[in-house]
């Protein structure tokens, strides 16, 4: 465990155990949400391969315009 962390969890030691819970279960979800983000994004690397690969293929093309963020 880093010391930054060993911090953290010093500091939510301190709080009512109603706070503990709310932030463990908050931590929880972030930790098992970027576990799910990690796993998607790395199935899908090969379907942003071919999107990538696509859309050089339209600029080559001349069939795609500038980005005008202006029109956003």
């Amino acid at each position: 465990m880093t010391t930054l962390l060993a911090s953290a969890f010093e500091e939510a030691s301190k709080l009512s155990e109603t706070d503990q819970n709310v932030l463990a279960k908050w931590l929880l979800e972030e930790i098992r949400s970027e576990t799910r983000w990690s796993w998607a994004f790395a199935q899908s690397e090969d379907v942003l391969e071919k999107l990538a690969d696509e859309a050089l293929e339209e600029k080559k093309k001349g069939r795609t315009t500038p980005l005008d963020l202006n029109d956003l």
